[in-house]
């Protein structure tokens, strides 16, 4: 049975009384806490929250912790799915813990309960503390934190209208299920899916530096992809819903997607496919859509800047980086054209990215990480930014976090995770028609597709959604089985040609895995269209 807000702060009173005062005994018989489902009616700086919080503050502190923060988290997600005129499937799954984090000595240790006493907080507090003294025995160097404001005390939520979980699922299944139906009466399409995914994370974050703060934050993501089959069966095509990314939004942005108005163009675009031109192989100058682009900014560039990869600490997983070593690329590594400006944030309203404060009490602010084509910045953390401090005192920049630390739950510890990562749109205002317009033999891709990249995010391929021709400036066919093959640096130094405010847009993903054992990072990525020069374009059709 779902447990409001109000349910657990009764269930919490006797610990909250308990523990209010410094003289508390942790080892008096505590009242349970049972597992909250939802933070919903969520009382911003409730003293029961602030006591359990501190039971484990108190006991870090006492145990030699020179830093520790908690956190306190209840998560809720959504998914409803169908398929043609049937429901395939609808979860609904909530987890509620704390979980402590200790840096003793110089070295980190980590812990984490779904039972809210005061003696298993202290347990798990103590059990942070014995794996951080552990953890110094082979640690090389000891960790060194970046400063940050302490003594904050406020409160973020995500600018939703509405609540999705407020959203009855008949409802959301009849939505989804008038977007097949439309889709389905495209003669040549064979199946439909559509999709809703929601997410709510509600949590505190207390540190022995004095600051709490309370956040809650909403992401969304309506999906939908239409399948067309050949009359005599032998090619399929698809298409998805490229142009409507996942946000930090409610239910609205379900709404605003209007997925049974462009249905029937999905699957039009879909039945189109299976007529196209196979694309020739050759040098072709190449036109990205936002829809597509995102996806190479996030695997060519926001991935490599990551310092944990430039150091190698994620070798043995996620990979290396080709932006590294430190010292030899920070500043000097030409990384694309003069018109390349790119930057780092976690405030893009509506962005799945955007938070009031990382999982370490840093508010995050806009950094730059390629300026005028040229690298000057990873994105860092609390101790990362201190591995960089001889850099940063040279160029005149403060040692500082970019509030890049995230956690997916409360049973996870905290690391670094990338924010936003985005092109940032030229001084012309140029939008999609107007780049067409610049083009004289070229192609132009709209949507995500299937990609591939080696470990160091050096050299890659990636294909999308449609794929259309483009001669004297017009488009003037549809094209099939196209990819695009690159080197970054070469690949983003030919770009000639970015668009301008307006034709700037969000995309961005849910399933940013990273760490060992893994985690689930959602991030957006914002560009306008770019154009570039003379890509090797592939044929990835498979003909006898």
């Amino acid at each position: 049975m779902t447990r409001s807000r109000r349910d657990f702060l009764k269930a919490s009173a006797a610990v909250a009384a308990g523990t209010m005062v410094a003289s508390r005994s942790l080892s008096a018989s505590p009242s349970l806490i049972t597992r909250a489902t939802s933070l919903h009616d969520h009382a911003f700086d409730d003293p029961a929250t602030k006591a359990l919080m501190q039971v484990a503050l108190d006991v870090a502190k006492s145990g030699g912790a020179s830093y520790a923060d908690v956190r306190v988290s209840a998560r809720r997600q959504q998914n409803v799915n169908t398929r043609d005129r049937i429901v395939q499937g609808v979860s609904d799954t909530d987890t509620f813990g704390l979980g402590v984090r200790t840096l003793v000595d110089g070295s980190w240790g980590f812990a984490a309960t779904s039972k809210l006493t005061t003696d298993n907080i202290a347990s798990v507090t103590k059990a942070a503390l014995e794996q951080a003294r552990a953890n110094r025995a082979s640690q090389l160097r000891p960790v060194n934190l970046a400063p940050t404001p302490g003594n904050q005390v406020g409160e973020w939520k995500s600018p939703i209208t509405t609540d999705p979980f407020t959203v009855a699922i008949p409802e959301k299944v009849a939505l989804l299920l008038a977007a097949n139906e439309a889709a389905l009466k495209v003669k040549g399409v064979r199946t439909v899916n559509s999709a809703m995914f929601f997410l709510r994370e509600e949590k505190s974050l207390m540190t022995s530096d004095g600051s709490y703060l309370v956040q809650t934050i909403y992401r969304t993501s309506p999906t939908f992809s239409v399948t067309a089959v050949s009359a005599d069966s032998s090619d399929f095509q698809s298409v998805d819903s490229n142009d409507i990314a996942p946000m930090g939004l409610g239910y609205e942005h379900v709404l605003n997607a209007k997925l049974a108005e462009r249905a029937p163009r999905y699957a039009e675009q879909a039945v189109e496919k299976l007529s196209a031109k196979p694309v020739e192989p050759g040098r072709y100058d190449l036109l990205l859509h936002p829809s597509n682009l995102w996806l190479t900014v996030h695997e060519t560039i926001a991935h490599p800047t990551e310092l944990d990869r430039a150091l190698g600490f994620e070798a043995n997983y996620a990979g290396t980086s080709f932006v590294a070593p430190p010292d030899a690329v920070l500043g000097k590594l030409k990384f694309g054209s003069d018109i390349m400006n790119v930057v780092g944030d976690r405030d893009q309203a509506g962005s799945l990215g955007a938070i009031g404060w990382d999982d370490e009490a840093v508010k995050p602010t806009k950094f730059d990480i390629i300026k005028n084509g040229v690298f000057v910045d990873y994105q860092t953390t609390r101790e990362q930014a201190t591995m960089l401090s001889d850099y940063y005192k040279r160029v005149g920049k403060p040692v500082k976090s970019y509030g890049c630390s995230y956690a997916q739950s409360w049973a996870d510890v905290q690391f670094q995770r990338m924010p936003n990562v985005s092109i940032q749109p030229g001084k012309n205002d140029y939008v999609w028609e107007d780049m067409i317009s610049q083009m004289d033999k070229g192609i132009a891709i709209i949507g995500d597709g299937s990609f591939s990249i080696d470990q160091q995010r050096y050299n890659g391929q990636f294909a999308g959604q449609t794929f259309h021709e483009v001669k004297g400036g017009k488009i003037v066919g549809m094209l099939k089985d196209v990819a695009y093959q690159f080197r970054t640096p070469q690949f983003w130094g030919s770009m000639k040609v970015i668009g301008g405010p307006r034709s700037y847009t969000l995309g961005g993903a849910f399933g940013d895995a990273k760490g060992q054992p893994g985690q689930s990072n959602a991030v957006s990525h914002g560009c306008p269209p770019a154009l570039f020069t003379q890509t090797n374009i592939i044929n990835t059709g498979r003909r006898a």
